[in-house]
Formats: structure tokens, C-alpha cells, sequence
């Protein structure tokens, strides 16, 4: 996985952490992101391929939100869709 910050390109290696994978971060990104241990990232997909960003509390809200209209309204979506 490759990290895309504005003039820096990092290659990240994945490691073992008990029955899953734990991706390090090295200091640089931690710095770029904003983050520090403990704190919640986000993993998107995008058109050009996978985006890591720092959450943001009030976007996870927004997109319960969202996840809940879109289960409650599935079929009157799907035929707007149309």
C-alpha cells in the first residue's frame, strides 16, 4: 500500500498483530494526518484508489444517517434510480 501526501510517497509494510494485520505508520503520516495513537482512521475508496483520512466524528454521524435513510427508503430509491 502506498500513502499519497503532497510531496511524499511512503511504502508501508504490513505486519502481523495477533489474528488480523496491522498497518505501521511512520511518523511523517502520523504528522500529515494529524493523528496520533488511539485515533480513528478512515479507509475510502476513491476513483483513483484508496484514500486513508482522519475520521471526523461528525462525518461517521452523517453517514449513519445516511446508511439508515438508505435502508429505510431502499426500494423508493432503486426505482428513482430507474
Amino acid at each position: 500500500m502506498r500513502i499519497y501526501c503532497d510531496l511524499m510517497t511512503l511504502e508501508l509494510k504490513l505486519r502481523k498483530v495477533g489474528n488480523s494485520v496491522g498497518l505501521v505508520l511512520p511518523k511523517e503520516a502520523l504528522a500529515h494526518l494529524k493523528v496520533q495513537e488511539g485515533d480513528t482512521l478512515t479507509l475510502t475508496e476513491s476513483q483513483d484508489g484508496l484514500r486513508l483520512t482522519a475520521s471526523d466524528g461528525e462525518f461517521a454521524k452523517t453517514m449513519a444517517t445516511f446508511e439508515s435513510l438508505n435502508r429505510r427508503y431502499r426500494n423508493a430509491l432503486r426505482e428513482l434510480a430507474k
